[in-house]
């Protein structure tokens, strides 16, 4: 059977879910844990062949055998499993002569492989991105014929320890890192546009080559001059991918999505200006690489790494037509979330990019992926850059797509980079510590839209981007301020995009009745404007971001503002209100505006006093408008609000990201974003010392009815409070003491907590939410909350459970006998819950 054959026999047994088809097949009911972790189609286990350190047949098998063993607690929950092979950089691919019995550069070293500095040599003092070393004494050498034992050894002994179907895939990366290239950097370092490493470092997808003499497999005389480089690669794979049964290729490193992958600027951007007249060749560039591609390589599928930043970051600055992509018919899965936040801590790109490239997708199926080792710069990031902490598996596994049906979609398959280390070893203690974390985040995922709803403009991005009159510069501004946005605690983790959201709210109406909806600012007349106004006249709630330069009169009057002179530069501002505190320190009251990045000038002008202005900006005089809010009567409830925003990012030449204005000197913008929901009822603020202290990230996900709160705090001296419409959230296992109706907690720097248990009316104590032993036949879990004065109680039951078994007494003790009172349905606009009023003691809730 050839492999693609191979590959589609295994999407389809997938697809059905293959734990339950065999279970049915012998007669028997599925696992319960088939309902506990649903959906997980596939598990990745990315690595090097580094573990392979004999090559004889015996030591191949012990150590595919050890492998799948380490990870069984996870993939016995999954259909399928996938092997992902970082075999070299992908240059095993490209001088693929189609013979076996060649030997082939492979990734054996620890270090930047492409320096010129002789490998395991150099003073001390360089560093692993100066120089390589090897990995072990004389690692052995390689043929592809010993590459095709392993990936058959894989798939055979993968599927006798798993009883699974097992895949193998390749993979190709544009850059310099994991092995020494000839190709890249000797024999055609035309096609290395890219200068991510330093220039011409990375291979662009649309580069053309120039002809030569050597043999490949695809091109046995030679390549011609001017191929095109998808038209090469892809006859390459065809033939490497076909001959050593691979099963599909992975694209490393963005490559297929632009020019400059890692970085804030591109072909379009470089920042200083936007060069609008490159985009409509290099749209047709990038997607010329795609077709050319599957014209070689028409079956095997195609997985993703995708840049590190998001889909309206790449649209402006490299023109990446990612709609257009997926719509292709490139048989493609979209990328999982970036690794990257692991290295510089920016959990906020991270969340934004991946709600970016999953709010549409080519098909239903996309991935998340997390990083344990890496196998070439001796880091391995569940031990040392993450601290054994598990923020970056909560936060990200919190984040759900809406599809236009109004269904929550969680990610489908699960990746690792990578199982083994840069010395080539799997530590079994990394798969015994992180796939608890891995199941508990999955289990807790959502099942219904969260507290706060990005409506992602997905085809807007593309439609101002590529138009008849680009807008790239409201492009760039928007996810760059959305970024820092979620890095100052805006907690927003679903995401829908615009034509999913107008068909999603006809097919199921009432879908967001508990979401705060988020939105750039709608043109006029378009179907998003009046949905969102519809929404707010019916008393939802809405809150846009954004210039008002497109918007319609009915916003405009709405929001009680007309437009000015654009006006940039340094402002004084003004805030109706600061949620958050500083113990030693003033905060800044000046902000800074570049159009440049923040989407044009500031223009709104206050016109009567009609709407609440929640912060303005005033320069030599002149006052602007940042901030405003309106509710009236009418809206049953409804309210709007708009942020224009105003972005702390600037461009300095030589980051690979817009860095941030200092926070000691300039205030920033995007917390109003955060302070803008405190209209709504969600109050999120911060205590702290001075300004500079990071902010923590909070994502909230609604799963079973109940609120799993995740977080991460780069600081962990800072303090936050919460209060929702509901009350003060009071997380199970936790103490808190309430000051004026808010909950307040010190967190750790990675936390995940359950919440159902929400009180009102209250307004100082300490109060907790135990859980105890259920005590009871018929009862699975029992709650425990006291330090109530006064109170009111909101407890949000279980949906996945009887919500009729539920039973709640009031200062009561064990067996639970005395005390019980009647479950009262609270106030339907709050979801659906339970309430009792005027306690004081404490209340006892079990189910």
């Amino acid at each position: 059977m050839r492999a693609s054959e191979s590959m589609r026999k295994w999407i389809a047994i997938a697809g059905l879910g293959l734990a339950a088809a065999a279970a049915g097949a012998a007669g028997e009911r599925p696992m319960e844990h088939v309902k506990e972790y649903p959906g997980i189609k596939n598990v990745t286990l990315e690595m090097s062949i580094k573990p392979f350190k004999s090559l004889d047949d015996a030591y191949i098998t012990a150590t595919c055998e050890e492998l799948f063993r380490q990870w069984d607690p996870l993939t016995r929950h999954a259909d399928g499993v996938s092997v992902l092979l970082w075999t070299s950089d992908g240059s095993e691919i490209l001088v693929y002569k189609g013979d076996l019995d060649d030997e082939m550069e492979w990734a054996r070293y620890i270090g930047g492989a492409n320096s010129d500095i002789e490998v395991g040599s150099g003073p001390e003092h360089l560093s692993l991105h100066q120089r390589a070393f090897l990995y072990m004494d004389n690692p052995p050498t390689v043929t592809y014929g010993d590459l095709k034992r392993i990936v058959a050894t894989l798939r055979r002994v993968g599927a006798e320890v798993t009883g699974k179907p097992v895949r193998v895939g390749a993979t190709f990366d544009p850059g310099p890192e994991f092995a020494r290239s000839r190709f890249k950097y000797e024999l055609h370092p035309e096609v290395c546009l890219g200068n991510t490493m330093g220039k011409g470092t990375m291979v662009c997808s649309y580069s053309v080559l120039k002809g030569d003499t050597e043999s490949y497999a695809g091109y046995p005389d030679g390549i011609p001059d001017n191929t095109p480089f998808g038209t090469f690669f892809g006859r390459q794979c065809q033939q490497f991918l076909t001959d050593l049964h691979f099963d599909y290729i992975w694209l490393s490193n963005g490559f297929g999505f632009g020019l400059e992958t890692w970085g804030c600027t591109g072909a379009v951007f470089d920042g200083e200006r936007f060069e609008t007249a490159q985009l409509p060749p290099l749209r047709e560039k990038i997607l010329d690489f795609w077709r050319l591609f599957r014209a070689e390589c028409p079956e095997f599928l195609i997985e993703t790494r995708g840049t590190n930043l998001s889909t309206g970051m790449d649209l402006a600055a490299d023109g990446v037509p990612q709609r257009e992509i997926y719509t292709g018919g490139f048989n493609m899965v979209p990328p999982p979330n970036s690794p990257w936040a692991a290295l510089d801590g920016d959990f906020g790109l991270e969340l934004v990019g991946y709600m970016s490239h999953m709010a549409e997708i080519p098909g239903e199926d996309y991935p998340f992926r997390y990083y344990t080792h890496d196998p070439w710069w001796l880091n391995s990031p569940w031990l040392d850059r993450y601290g054994r902490e598990p923020h970056d598996i909560y936060l990200p596994m919190s984040v759900a797509r809406i599809d236009g049906q109004g269904a929550v979609r969680l990610p489908t398959s699960i990746l690792f980079l990578t199982v083994d280390n840069s010395f080539g070893e799997l530590p079994v203690e990394v798969p015994n510590e992180v796939i608890p974390h891995i199941l508990r985040g999955r289990a807790d995922s959502p099942d219904q839209p969260g507290p706060v709803v990005w409506i992602y403009p997905f085809d807007e991005y593309h439609d101002m981007t590529f138009g008849a009159a680009p807008r790239v510069e409201e492009v760039l501004f928007g996810d760059w301020f959305m970024r820092q946005a979620v890095n100052n605690g805006f907690p927003v983790n679903t995401v829908v995009s615009t034509r999913n959201f107008l068909t999603s709210r006809q097919t199921r109406p009432g879908l967001y009745a508990e979401s705060v909806l988020v939105s750039i600012v709608p043109d006029a007349g378009t179907g998003l404007e009046a949905a969102l106004l519809d929404t707010v006249r019916a008393g939802g709630r809405v809150l846009l971001y954004g210039p008002l330069e497109h918007a319609g009169d009915a916003l405009l009057d709405l929001l009680d503002v007309e437009l000015g002179e654009p006006a940039d530069g340094d402002f004084a501002v003004e805030l109706a209100f600061n949620l958050d505190t500083l113990d030693a320190a003033d905060w800044p009251t000046y902000l800074r505006h570049r159009p440049l990045t923040g989407g044009g000038g500031l223009r709104a002008v206050r016109r009567g006093t009609a709407a609440e202005v929640l912060a303005s900006a005033t320069q030599d005089g002149a006052n602007r408008v940042i901030a405003a809010a309106r509710a009236l009567d009418q809206w049953q409830g409804g309210r709007l609000a708009w942020v224009r925003g105003v972005n702390t990012n600037y461009y300095h030449k030589g980051a690979r990201l817009l860095p941030n204005d200092d926070p000691k000197a300039w205030f920033r913008g995007e917390l109003l974003m955060r302070f803008a929901l405190d209209g709504f009822g969600y109050r999120l603020a911060v205590d702290k010392r001075v300004p500079e202290q990071r902010n923590p990230l909070v994502c909230v996900a609604r799963r079973d009815n109940g609120f799993f709160f995740s977080g991460y705090s780069p600081d962990t001296t800072v303090t936050q409070r919460f209060r929702f419409p509901q009350g003060a959230p009071v997380l199970l296992g936790h103490e808190t003491w309430l000051d004026n109706g808010e909950s307040a907690y010190t967190m750790p720097r990675a936390w995940h907590r359950e919440c159902r248990v929400f009180v009102d009316g209250q307004h100082h104590g300490l109060v907790s939410c135990r859980e105890l032993s259920p005590g009871h036949y018929g009862v699975l879990r029992r709650f425990d909350v006291t330090g109530l004065e006064d109170a009111t109680v909101r407890f949000y039951p279980d949906t996945s459970r009887d919500v009729a078994n539920v039973r709640i007494a009031v200062n009561s003790h064990y067996p639970y006998h005395k005390g019980r009172v009647e479950c009262v349905q609270g106030d339907p606009a709050l979801g659906t819950h339970y309430v009792v009023e005027h306690v004081t003691g404490r209340v006892n809730i079990a189910w």
